[in-house]
């Protein structure tokens, strides 16, 4: 194959690498939360525990929202990069961008524990809490914060310009860690989200995996993003009267034998 066929391949094998990768991910939580229900706290996991979900999480919803930056990452390859090389480099940016992800999870182990503490102690309150969050959220998809950091990771090439000049082994876990600091800039106000209605919620987590994904990539990204941030706002104003829908915050009740 020549050069320039072989820069044309590499491109659809990213999409399905990083696609099949994210499947795998997703087998594996769902896998891991056979007989798990949404509820608050940490699911008994202590903090390492909790990460590694966490890694297999974010893979599952956020690696097709990645696939794009790294098919252009791997355009600006130099052309006499060999495949393996390629691989390596790719390999490198996508480790990055999920430790900067890991990094905020630490901060969710957080978040969790203390839901499940506020959820025993004081129910009222975590309903109310819930529902501000909810709404706290929703308004961050309307601030210029989340619009510039929508903006970048919806239009990465001057990133990835600025950053094609690295050199070193960890260049690339660079430039991961970089554009994933801009993705959690962009998403973290999700994953609170993903917290206040349970950790292991998969009805929520494909749902917000297809939000991030549209906020990406459709052409009607950024409306979007303002839709789902009204809508998170509605959603907020019925959790006062109905606790039940914010089940990471709230305590189910059970029926005496």
């Amino acid at each position: 194959m020549s050069p320039p066929l072989a820069r044309r391949a590499v491109v659809p094998a990213s999409w399905a690498a990083l696609l099949a990768a994210a499947a795998l991910a997703w087998v594996l939580t769902v896998r891991t939360s056979s007989g798990m229900a949404a509820e608050p706290g940490t699911m008994g996991r202590d903090l390492w525990g909790f990460l590694v979900l966490w890694g297999l999480m974010m893979a599952a919803m956020m690696l097709p929202a990645v696939t794009p930056v790294v098919s252009l990452y791997l355009r600006t390859l130099r052309a006499h990069s060999t495949g393996w090389t390629r691989v390596g480099r790719s390999t490198g940016l996508v480790v990055g961008y999920l430790c900067a992800w890991e990094a905020f999870g630490v901060a969710a182990f957080g978040a969790a524990w203390a839901g499940g503490e506020l959820a025993a102690r004081a129910p009222s309150a975590a309903t109310w809490v819930g529902a501000v969050l909810l709404a706290g959220a929703g308004l961050y998809q309307v601030t210029p914060l989340k619009d510039r950091c929508l903006s970048h990771c919806r239009s990465p090439v001057g990133f990835l310009m600025h950053f094609g000049g690295y050199s070193g082994r960890l260049r690339d876990l660079r430039v991961g860690l970089y554009h994933g600091g801009y993705c959690v800039g962009c998403c973290w106000g999700l994953m609170v989200v993903l917290i206040v209605v349970g950790v292991m919620n998969l009805a929520w987590m494909a749902g917000l995996a297809i939000a991030v994904f549209l906020e990406k990539t459709w052409r009607y990204g950024k409306a979007f993003s303002l839709a789902l941030g009204v809508a998170l706002i509605v959603y907020a104003c019925f959790v006062p009267w109905n606790p039940s829908l914010i089940p990471g915050l709230h305590m189910a009740s059970t029926m005496p034998m």
